[in-house]
């Protein structure tokens, strides 16, 4: 999958990022939360934070443990939630947020894959007569996110509470 980058659904606002089958015509939408939201965009854009954020924490330690990511694997939709696996150089596999896996992804140079069962569950096909159209709302949504990325102070999120 590619990661087309992240939008912002109107008329709620709603973030999703966007991803493409590659050598196909399928998307994925994946609804995520605002801080995401940022972190996956700021992976696109190359922004180096003064300090490292949460992605590029986990990052630093993966390199610090001699590991390497080797795949993230989007598995399911339940009950309205995707669900991914981290798979590692050395076998290991960590359940995943979906949102927090393409974050990091992003920041490792990661392949993303899901299977043709969730794509045809959650898939969204694009025919060739959609791709103009397509790339103007894309060009809209993407300015409309850089706004709303202007607007936000990490006091807009509050306490997180326990995880």
């Amino acid at each position: 999958m590619d990661v087309l980058g992240v939008r912002v659904e109107m008329p709620a606002s709603s973030p999703v990022v966007l991803l493409r089958e590659r050598g196909g015509d399928r998307y994925l939408p994946v609804w995520i939360g605002a801080t995401e939201a940022t972190a996956i965009a700021y992976a696109q854009q190359g922004v180096v934070p003064p300090r490292p954020l949460t992605h590029d924490l986990l990052k630093n330690v993966i390199d610090a443990l001699g590991r390497t990511l080797k795949l993230v694997r989007i598995d399911g939709l339940i009950d309205g939630v995707f669900h991914s696996t981290l798979v590692f150089d050395n076998g290991v596999e960590v359940s995943s947020r979906t949102s927090d896996a393409i974050a990091l992804a992003l920041r490792t140079g990661t392949e993303v894959v899901t299977n043709d069962e969730l794509l045809a569950q959650a898939g969204v096909l694009s025919g060739p007569d959609d791709d103009e159209a397509a790339h103007e709302n894309e060009e809209q949504e993407v300015e409309q996110f850089k706004e709303f990325l202007d607007t936000i102070s990490p006091e807009d999120f509050g306490d997180p509470g326990p995880h």
